[in-house]
Protein backbone atom coordinates (compact mmCIF):
# COMPACT_ATOMS: atom_id res chain seq x y z
CA UNK A 1 0.00 0.00 0.00
CA UNK A 2 1.14 4.13 -0.27
CA UNK A 3 2.58 5.44 2.54
CA UNK A 4 -0.53 7.45 3.55
CA UNK A 5 1.83 9.65 5.60
CA UNK A 6 2.77 12.04 2.86
CA UNK A 7 5.02 14.53 3.62
CA UNK A 8 3.64 18.23 2.94
CA UNK A 9 7.09 18.87 1.10
CA UNK A 10 5.83 15.84 -1.29
CA UNK A 11 1.93 17.15 -1.05
CA UNK A 12 2.92 20.72 -2.29
CA UNK A 13 4.72 19.57 -5.36
CA UNK A 14 2.27 17.30 -6.68
CA UNK A 15 -0.46 20.60 -6.66
CA UNK A 16 0.31 22.33 -10.03
CA UNK A 17 0.11 26.53 -9.69
CA UNK A 18 -3.27 27.93 -10.33
CA UNK A 19 -3.66 31.63 -11.97
CA UNK A 20 -6.93 33.35 -10.17
CA UNK A 21 -8.42 32.75 -13.62
CA UNK A 22 -8.68 29.67 -13.67
CA UNK A 23 -12.32 28.76 -13.53
CA UNK A 24 -14.50 26.91 -11.87
CA UNK A 25 -18.12 26.71 -11.30
CA UNK A 26 -19.02 27.33 -7.50
CA UNK A 27 -22.75 25.14 -6.13
CA UNK A 28 -24.63 27.38 -4.54
CA UNK A 29 -25.53 26.54 -0.74
CA UNK A 30 -26.77 22.68 -0.30
CA UNK A 31 -29.04 22.92 2.05
CA UNK A 32 -30.03 19.71 4.09
CA UNK A 33 -33.20 19.69 1.54
CA UNK A 34 -31.35 17.61 -0.41
CA UNK A 35 -30.53 14.17 -0.34
CA UNK A 36 -27.08 13.47 -0.27
CA UNK A 37 -26.00 11.16 -3.06
CA UNK A 38 -22.54 10.47 -3.67
CA UNK A 39 -21.10 11.39 -7.03
CA UNK A 40 -22.36 8.84 -10.03
CA UNK A 41 -20.06 6.19 -10.45
CA UNK A 42 -18.72 5.04 -14.08
CA UNK A 43 -18.21 1.29 -14.44
CA UNK A 44 -14.61 1.73 -15.23
CA UNK A 45 -14.88 3.59 -12.12
CA UNK A 46 -16.53 0.92 -10.29
CA UNK A 47 -14.47 -1.85 -11.73
CA UNK A 48 -11.22 0.19 -10.28
CA UNK A 49 -12.01 0.94 -6.98
CA UNK A 50 -13.32 -2.51 -6.63
CA UNK A 51 -9.64 -4.39 -8.03
CA UNK A 52 -8.41 -1.38 -5.35
CA UNK A 53 -10.29 -3.05 -2.88
CA UNK A 54 -8.14 -6.52 -3.10
CA UNK A 55 -4.91 -4.97 -4.57
CA UNK A 56 -2.44 -5.39 -1.64
CA UNK A 57 0.73 -4.50 -3.41
CA UNK A 58 1.86 -2.10 -5.97
CA UNK A 59 -1.25 0.14 -5.39
CA UNK A 60 0.31 3.35 -6.13
CA UNK A 61 1.16 2.08 -10.09
CA UNK A 62 -2.12 0.25 -9.91
CA UNK A 63 -3.87 4.19 -9.13
CA UNK A 64 -0.92 5.70 -11.76
CA UNK A 65 -2.13 3.72 -14.47
CA UNK A 66 -6.01 4.31 -14.04
CA UNK A 67 -5.30 7.97 -13.95
CA UNK A 68 -2.63 7.46 -16.98
CA UNK A 69 -5.02 5.43 -19.17
CA UNK A 70 -8.60 7.01 -18.33
CA UNK A 71 -10.53 10.21 -19.32
CA UNK A 72 -10.54 13.23 -17.43
CA UNK A 73 -14.01 12.80 -16.82
CA UNK A 74 -13.92 9.36 -15.72
CA UNK A 75 -10.91 10.24 -13.15
CA UNK A 76 -12.60 13.26 -11.13
CA UNK A 77 -16.02 11.07 -11.19
CA UNK A 78 -14.16 8.46 -9.32
CA UNK A 79 -12.59 11.32 -7.13
CA UNK A 80 -15.13 12.60 -6.10
CA UNK A 81 -17.21 9.37 -5.68
CA UNK A 82 -13.98 8.41 -3.53
CA UNK A 83 -14.52 12.06 -1.22
CA UNK A 84 -18.39 11.92 -0.77
CA UNK A 85 -19.58 11.20 2.68
CA UNK A 86 -21.85 8.75 0.90
CA UNK A 87 -19.07 6.59 -0.97
CA UNK A 88 -19.78 3.27 -1.90
CA UNK A 89 -16.15 2.32 -1.31
CA UNK A 90 -15.91 3.78 2.49
CA UNK A 91 -12.99 0.92 2.75
CA UNK A 92 -11.06 2.67 0.09
CA UNK A 93 -11.27 6.68 1.47
CA UNK A 94 -7.73 6.45 2.81
CA UNK A 95 -6.86 6.33 -0.60
CA UNK A 96 -8.34 9.49 -1.75
CA UNK A 97 -4.99 11.63 -1.27
CA UNK A 98 -3.08 9.43 -2.95
CA UNK A 99 -5.60 9.25 -5.94
CA UNK A 100 -5.53 13.19 -5.61
CA UNK A 101 -2.10 13.39 -5.56
CA UNK A 102 -1.59 11.34 -9.52
CA UNK A 103 -4.45 13.19 -10.75
CA UNK A 104 -2.47 16.89 -9.77
CA UNK A 105 -0.02 15.22 -12.72
CA UNK A 106 -2.25 14.71 -15.03
CA UNK A 107 -1.79 17.39 -17.70
CA UNK A 108 -5.10 18.21 -18.06
CA UNK A 109 -5.49 18.80 -14.18
CA UNK A 110 -6.58 21.83 -13.27
CA UNK A 111 -6.53 23.39 -9.45
CA UNK A 112 -9.71 22.64 -7.99
CA UNK A 113 -10.82 24.16 -4.73
CA UNK A 114 -13.93 22.22 -4.65
CA UNK A 115 -12.09 18.68 -4.43
CA UNK A 116 -9.56 20.68 -2.03
CA UNK A 117 -11.96 21.37 0.42
CA UNK A 118 -13.83 18.06 0.29
CA UNK A 119 -10.45 16.24 0.35
CA UNK A 120 -9.40 18.57 3.35
CA UNK A 121 -12.91 17.62 5.46
CA UNK A 122 -12.46 14.01 5.06
CA UNK A 123 -8.40 14.16 6.19
CA UNK A 124 -9.94 15.88 9.37
CA UNK A 125 -12.38 13.10 9.64
CA UNK A 126 -9.78 10.60 9.51
CA UNK A 127 -7.42 12.71 11.81
CA UNK A 128 -4.64 13.28 9.38
CA UNK A 129 -4.78 16.84 10.10
CA UNK A 130 -1.39 17.92 9.19
CA UNK A 131 -2.05 17.03 5.99
CA UNK A 132 -5.34 18.38 5.60
CA UNK A 133 -3.69 21.44 6.98
CA UNK A 134 -1.10 21.40 4.11
CA UNK A 135 -3.92 21.14 1.72
CA UNK A 136 -5.55 24.41 3.15
CA UNK A 137 -2.65 26.58 2.75
CA UNK A 138 -1.99 25.55 -0.74
CA UNK A 139 -4.95 26.81 -1.80
CA UNK A 140 -5.17 29.93 0.46
CA UNK A 141 -2.26 31.11 -0.92
CA UNK A 142 -2.70 30.03 -3.96
CA UNK A 143 -5.97 32.10 -3.95
CA UNK A 144 -4.70 34.64 -1.12
CA UNK A 145 -4.33 37.70 -4.09
CA UNK A 146 -8.23 37.50 -5.45
CA UNK A 147 -10.43 37.87 -1.99
CA UNK A 148 -13.64 36.68 -3.63
CA UNK A 149 -12.38 33.24 -4.77
CA UNK A 150 -10.44 33.03 -1.29
CA UNK A 151 -13.87 33.58 0.42
CA UNK A 152 -15.39 30.93 -2.27
CA UNK A 153 -12.95 28.27 -0.99
CA UNK A 154 -13.83 28.65 2.83
CA UNK A 155 -17.72 28.58 1.50
CA UNK A 156 -17.21 25.18 0.12
CA UNK A 157 -15.00 24.19 2.82
CA UNK A 158 -17.88 24.83 5.32
CA UNK A 159 -19.99 22.58 3.32
CA UNK A 160 -17.73 20.05 3.17
CA UNK A 161 -17.01 19.94 6.80
CA UNK A 162 -20.88 20.25 7.65
CA UNK A 163 -21.31 17.60 5.46
CA UNK A 164 -19.45 15.11 7.44
CA UNK A 165 -20.62 16.28 10.81
CA UNK A 166 -16.75 18.01 11.63
CA UNK A 167 -17.30 19.81 14.41
CA UNK A 168 -13.98 21.36 15.04
CA UNK A 169 -13.04 21.34 11.13
CA UNK A 170 -16.35 23.55 10.81
CA UNK A 171 -15.92 25.78 13.79
CA UNK A 172 -12.08 26.24 12.39
CA UNK A 173 -13.75 27.52 8.67
CA UNK A 174 -16.35 29.29 9.66
CA UNK A 175 -14.84 31.54 11.89
CA UNK A 176 -12.25 32.29 8.69
CA UNK A 177 -15.54 33.02 7.05
CA UNK A 178 -17.15 34.63 9.63
CA UNK A 179 -13.97 37.28 9.38
CA UNK A 180 -14.94 37.71 5.53
CA UNK A 181 -18.70 38.68 6.32
CA UNK A 182 -17.70 40.97 8.85
CA UNK A 183 -14.63 42.88 7.26
CA UNK A 184 -15.47 42.70 3.74
CA UNK A 185 -16.81 45.81 1.76
CA UNK A 186 -17.68 43.47 -1.35
CA UNK A 187 -21.34 42.61 -1.01
CA UNK A 188 -21.49 39.72 -2.75
CA UNK A 189 -18.84 38.03 -0.11
CA UNK A 190 -20.80 39.43 2.08
CA UNK A 191 -23.71 37.38 0.88
CA UNK A 192 -21.80 34.37 -0.62
CA UNK A 193 -20.47 33.97 3.51
CA UNK A 194 -23.71 34.67 5.05
CA UNK A 195 -25.18 31.89 3.05
CA UNK A 196 -23.21 29.65 3.51
CA UNK A 197 -22.86 30.33 6.98
CA UNK A 198 -26.21 29.95 8.12
CA UNK A 199 -26.63 26.77 5.25
CA UNK A 200 -23.86 25.04 7.44
CA UNK A 201 -25.17 25.90 11.09
CA UNK A 202 -28.11 24.32 10.12
CA UNK A 203 -26.36 21.28 8.32
CA UNK A 204 -24.75 20.73 12.14
CA UNK A 205 -28.15 20.74 13.75
CA UNK A 206 -27.31 24.05 15.26
CA UNK A 207 -30.47 26.29 13.68
CA UNK A 208 -30.59 28.22 16.79
CA UNK A 209 -27.36 29.72 16.28
CA UNK A 210 -28.45 30.12 12.54
CA UNK A 211 -31.05 31.71 13.51
CA UNK A 212 -29.53 34.03 16.11
CA UNK A 213 -26.61 34.86 13.18
CA UNK A 214 -29.10 36.42 11.01
CA UNK A 215 -31.12 38.69 14.17
CA UNK A 216 -27.30 39.81 14.56
CA UNK A 217 -26.59 40.77 11.12
CA UNK A 218 -30.17 42.38 11.01
CA UNK A 219 -29.79 44.50 13.99
CA UNK A 220 -26.15 45.27 13.55
CA UNK A 221 -24.70 44.24 9.89
CA UNK A 222 -28.11 45.66 8.07
CA UNK A 223 -28.06 42.52 6.25
CA UNK A 224 -31.52 41.41 6.00
CA UNK A 225 -32.17 37.60 5.41
CA UNK A 226 -33.16 36.13 2.03
CA UNK A 227 -35.61 33.08 1.59
CA UNK A 228 -32.79 31.33 1.22
CA UNK A 229 -31.48 31.74 4.92
CA UNK A 230 -34.68 31.21 6.50
CA UNK A 231 -35.79 28.04 4.72
CA UNK A 232 -32.22 26.47 5.72
CA UNK A 233 -33.46 27.73 9.06
CA UNK A 234 -37.10 25.84 9.01
CA UNK A 235 -35.49 22.74 7.46
CA UNK A 236 -32.63 22.95 10.60
CA UNK A 237 -35.43 23.10 13.33
CA UNK A 238 -37.28 20.54 11.54
CA UNK A 239 -34.38 18.11 11.41
CA UNK A 240 -34.48 18.50 15.03
CA UNK A 241 -38.26 17.53 15.52
CA UNK A 242 -38.44 21.24 16.76
CA UNK A 243 -42.31 21.69 15.05
CA UNK A 244 -43.03 24.34 17.31
CA UNK A 245 -39.81 26.36 16.03
CA UNK A 246 -40.01 25.17 12.49
CA UNK A 247 -43.54 26.95 12.18
CA UNK A 248 -42.87 30.28 13.94
CA UNK A 249 -40.08 30.61 11.28
CA UNK A 250 -42.80 30.17 9.03
CA UNK A 251 -44.91 31.93 10.08
CA UNK A 252 -42.13 35.18 10.29
CA UNK A 253 -41.46 34.54 6.76
CA UNK A 254 -45.21 34.74 5.82
CA UNK A 255 -45.79 38.19 7.57
CA UNK A 256 -42.19 39.19 6.00
CA UNK A 257 -43.75 38.68 2.50
CA UNK A 258 -41.52 35.87 1.56
CA UNK A 259 -43.68 33.14 -0.34
CA UNK A 260 -44.11 29.72 0.96
CA UNK A 261 -43.41 27.91 -2.18
CA UNK A 262 -43.56 24.41 -3.22
CA UNK A 263 -40.05 24.38 -2.25
CA UNK A 264 -40.39 25.62 1.24
CA UNK A 265 -43.14 22.83 1.60
CA UNK A 266 -41.34 20.12 0.19
CA UNK A 267 -38.68 20.77 2.93
CA UNK A 268 -41.23 20.84 5.67
CA UNK A 269 -43.01 17.88 4.04
CA UNK A 270 -39.46 15.89 4.37
CA UNK A 271 -38.83 16.68 8.20
CA UNK A 272 -42.12 15.71 9.02
CA UNK A 273 -41.89 13.06 7.28
CA UNK A 274 -38.03 11.99 8.57
CA UNK A 275 -40.05 11.52 11.97
CA UNK A 276 -42.74 9.70 10.77
CA UNK A 277 -45.40 12.43 11.37
CA UNK A 278 -47.75 11.33 8.99
CA UNK A 279 -50.61 13.33 10.32
CA UNK A 280 -48.93 16.52 9.75
CA UNK A 281 -47.91 16.03 6.75
CA UNK A 282 -51.57 15.56 5.66
CA UNK A 283 -52.54 18.75 7.07
CA UNK A 284 -49.16 20.59 4.97
CA UNK A 285 -50.54 18.63 2.13
CA UNK A 286 -54.15 20.24 2.21
CA UNK A 287 -52.20 23.56 2.46
CA UNK A 288 -51.07 23.66 -0.48
CA UNK A 289 -53.40 22.43 -1.99
CA UNK A 290 -55.91 25.03 -0.57
CA UNK A 291 -53.61 27.47 -1.28
CA UNK A 292 -52.65 26.46 -4.67
CA UNK A 293 -49.39 25.70 -3.87
CA UNK A 294 -48.17 23.03 -6.97
CA UNK A 295 -47.01 19.33 -5.63
CA UNK A 296 -43.25 18.51 -7.10
CA UNK A 297 -41.91 15.68 -8.38
CA UNK A 298 -39.86 16.01 -4.77
CA UNK A 299 -43.80 16.38 -3.08
CA UNK A 300 -44.08 12.59 -4.30
CA UNK A 301 -40.34 11.74 -3.26
CA UNK A 302 -40.83 13.47 0.50
CA UNK A 303 -44.38 11.36 0.92
CA UNK A 304 -43.18 7.92 -0.42
CA UNK A 305 -39.76 7.93 1.23
CA UNK A 306 -41.74 8.45 4.79
CA UNK A 307 -43.72 5.72 4.20
CA UNK A 308 -41.91 2.19 5.55
CA UNK A 309 -44.43 0.12 3.43
CA UNK A 310 -43.89 1.39 0.64
CA UNK A 311 -40.31 1.74 1.11
CA UNK A 312 -40.34 -2.34 2.03
CA UNK A 313 -42.41 -3.36 -0.92
CA UNK A 314 -39.96 -1.18 -3.12
CA UNK A 315 -37.17 -3.68 -2.12
CA UNK A 316 -38.71 -6.67 -1.69
CA UNK A 317 -40.89 -6.67 -5.31
CA UNK A 318 -42.58 -10.07 -4.82
CA UNK A 319 -46.00 -10.87 -5.12
CA UNK A 320 -47.77 -8.99 -2.72
CA UNK A 321 -46.84 -5.89 -4.68
CA UNK A 322 -49.97 -3.63 -5.06
CA UNK A 323 -51.02 -3.05 -8.87
CA UNK A 324 -53.33 -0.48 -8.69
CA UNK A 325 -54.69 2.20 -5.83
CA UNK A 326 -57.11 0.29 -4.95
CA UNK A 327 -54.94 -2.42 -3.80
CA UNK A 328 -52.06 -0.19 -2.76
CA UNK A 329 -54.99 1.57 -0.54
CA UNK A 330 -56.07 -1.58 0.97
CA UNK A 331 -52.71 -2.87 2.08
CA UNK A 332 -51.68 0.64 4.02
CA UNK A 333 -52.54 1.41 7.60
CA UNK A 334 -52.95 4.49 10.02
CA UNK A 335 -51.55 7.81 9.13
CA UNK A 336 -49.21 6.12 5.78
CA UNK A 337 -52.64 5.17 4.45
CA UNK A 338 -54.05 8.77 4.72
CA UNK A 339 -51.14 10.89 3.67
CA UNK A 340 -50.58 8.48 0.62
CA UNK A 341 -54.54 8.76 -0.30
CA UNK A 342 -53.84 12.68 0.16
CA UNK A 343 -50.88 12.99 -2.33
CA UNK A 344 -52.55 10.41 -4.68
CA UNK A 345 -55.84 12.44 -4.84
CA UNK A 346 -53.73 15.18 -6.61
CA UNK A 347 -52.87 14.26 -9.80
CA UNK A 348 -52.06 17.37 -11.79
CA UNK A 349 -47.79 16.08 -11.08
CA UNK A 350 -49.14 14.24 -14.21
CA UNK A 351 -49.25 16.93 -16.35
CA UNK A 352 -45.58 18.10 -15.53
CA UNK A 353 -44.25 14.62 -16.62
CA UNK A 354 -46.52 13.20 -19.35
CA UNK A 355 -46.90 13.90 -22.94
CA UNK A 356 -49.42 13.07 -24.74
CA UNK A 357 -49.42 13.61 -28.79
CA UNK A 358 -50.88 11.18 -31.45
CA UNK A 359 -47.64 9.71 -32.14
CA UNK A 360 -46.84 9.38 -28.54
CA UNK A 361 -47.89 9.25 -25.04
CA UNK A 362 -44.33 9.51 -22.82
CA UNK A 363 -43.96 9.15 -18.81
CA UNK A 364 -40.96 10.56 -17.88
CA UNK A 365 -39.93 9.28 -14.62
CA UNK A 366 -36.44 11.07 -14.43
CA UNK A 367 -36.37 12.85 -10.58
CA UNK A 368 -37.86 10.20 -9.35
CA UNK A 369 -37.12 8.41 -6.53
CA UNK A 370 -38.30 4.62 -6.33
CA UNK A 371 -41.30 4.94 -4.32
CA UNK A 372 -42.34 8.03 -6.14
CA UNK A 373 -42.05 6.12 -9.26
CA UNK A 374 -44.16 3.09 -8.12
CA UNK A 375 -46.96 5.84 -7.10
CA UNK A 376 -46.33 8.15 -10.25
CA UNK A 377 -46.78 4.50 -12.29
CA UNK A 378 -50.07 3.78 -10.71
CA UNK A 379 -51.80 7.42 -11.28
CA UNK A 380 -50.76 7.22 -15.02
CA UNK A 381 -51.97 3.61 -15.70
CA UNK A 382 -55.49 4.85 -13.95
CA UNK A 383 -54.63 8.04 -16.65
CA UNK A 384 -54.31 5.75 -19.65
CA UNK A 385 -57.46 3.66 -19.11
CA UNK A 386 -59.41 7.03 -19.20
CA UNK A 387 -57.51 8.72 -21.63
CA UNK A 388 -58.23 5.35 -23.92
CA UNK A 389 -61.42 4.85 -23.59
CA UNK A 390 -62.20 8.49 -24.28
CA UNK A 391 -62.61 9.01 -28.08
CA UNK A 392 -61.69 12.73 -27.54
CA UNK A 393 -58.20 11.63 -27.32
CA UNK A 394 -57.42 9.41 -29.53
CA UNK A 395 -55.39 6.55 -29.78
CA UNK A 396 -51.03 7.62 -29.87
CA UNK A 397 -49.35 5.58 -32.40
CA UNK A 398 -46.62 4.58 -29.39
CA UNK A 399 -46.55 4.34 -25.51
CA UNK A 400 -43.61 5.04 -23.88
CA UNK A 401 -41.83 5.28 -20.05
CA UNK A 402 -38.96 7.05 -19.66
CA UNK A 403 -37.15 5.28 -16.50
CA UNK A 404 -33.34 5.89 -17.82
CA UNK A 405 -30.55 3.22 -18.26
CA UNK A 406 -28.63 4.37 -14.78
CA UNK A 407 -26.32 6.86 -16.03
CA UNK A 408 -27.67 9.15 -12.65
CA UNK A 409 -27.75 6.16 -10.26
CA UNK A 410 -24.93 5.15 -7.98
CA UNK A 411 -23.46 2.72 -9.98
CA UNK A 412 -24.23 3.91 -13.72
CA UNK A 413 -26.00 1.41 -15.62
CA UNK A 414 -28.08 0.31 -12.64
CA UNK A 415 -31.45 1.53 -12.65
CA UNK A 416 -33.22 0.59 -9.65
CA UNK A 417 -36.45 2.37 -11.47
CA UNK A 418 -35.73 0.61 -14.86
CA UNK A 419 -35.88 -2.74 -12.67
CA UNK A 420 -39.24 -1.59 -10.77
CA UNK A 421 -40.89 -0.93 -13.74
CA UNK A 422 -40.33 -4.46 -15.37
CA UNK A 423 -41.22 -6.57 -12.96
CA UNK A 424 -44.63 -4.47 -13.19
CA UNK A 425 -45.41 -4.85 -16.44
CA UNK A 426 -43.77 -8.88 -15.56
CA UNK A 427 -46.69 -9.15 -12.98
CA UNK A 428 -49.67 -7.57 -15.19
CA UNK A 429 -48.43 -9.21 -18.27
CA UNK A 430 -48.31 -6.01 -19.79
CA UNK A 431 -47.27 -5.39 -23.50
CA UNK A 432 -44.36 -2.62 -22.16
CA UNK A 433 -40.86 -3.63 -23.26
CA UNK A 434 -37.30 -2.30 -22.99
CA UNK A 435 -36.43 -0.70 -26.32
CA UNK A 436 -33.72 -2.07 -28.44
CA UNK A 437 -32.93 1.40 -29.64
CA UNK A 438 -32.79 3.17 -25.95
CA UNK A 439 -32.68 0.60 -22.91
CA UNK A 440 -33.57 3.61 -20.81
CA UNK A 441 -37.11 3.18 -22.16
CA UNK A 442 -40.14 1.31 -22.40
CA UNK A 443 -42.64 0.88 -25.30
CA UNK A 444 -45.25 -0.45 -27.07
CA UNK A 445 -47.44 0.25 -29.60
CA UNK A 446 -50.55 2.88 -28.18
CA UNK A 447 -52.96 0.03 -29.73
CA UNK A 448 -51.97 -3.04 -27.42
CA UNK A 449 -52.13 -0.72 -24.17
CA UNK A 450 -55.53 0.13 -24.97
CA UNK A 451 -56.30 -3.33 -25.44
CA UNK A 452 -54.34 -4.44 -22.42
CA UNK A 453 -56.13 -1.95 -19.89
CA UNK A 454 -59.20 -2.72 -21.36
CA UNK A 455 -58.78 -6.84 -20.37
CA UNK A 456 -57.14 -6.33 -17.15
CA UNK A 457 -59.48 -3.27 -15.98
CA UNK A 458 -63.15 -4.77 -17.37
CA UNK A 459 -65.68 -3.05 -17.81
CA UNK A 460 -63.69 -0.68 -20.59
Amino acid sequence: MIGMAMGSVQLQCCLPSLSVEASWKWRQPQTALVIMQSSTLTKQGQRFLTKLTTTSSNTDSFIRKFVQGSPKSIVLTTLSHLLSPSTSFPQLSSLALPLYARTCEAPWFNFNPTIVADLAALLNKQGRHEEAETLISEATSRLESNKRELALFYCKLVESHSKRSSQIGFNVAYSYLNQFLRTSSSVYIKRKAYEYMVSGLCSMDRPCEAENLVQDLRDNGGLEPSAFELKSIVYGYGRLGLFQDLQRVVDQMEKSGFAIDTVCSNMVLSTYGNHGEHMEMVTWLRRMRNSGIPFSIRTYNSVSNSCPTIMRKMVELNDDLPLSIEELNASLEGGEAIVVKELLQYSLILEEVMVWGSLEAKLDLHGFHLGSSYLVMLLWLEEMQRRLNDSTYGIPAEITVVCGAGKHSNVRGESPVKVLVKQMMVKMEGPLRIDRKNNGCFIAKGRAVKNWLCEMRKPC
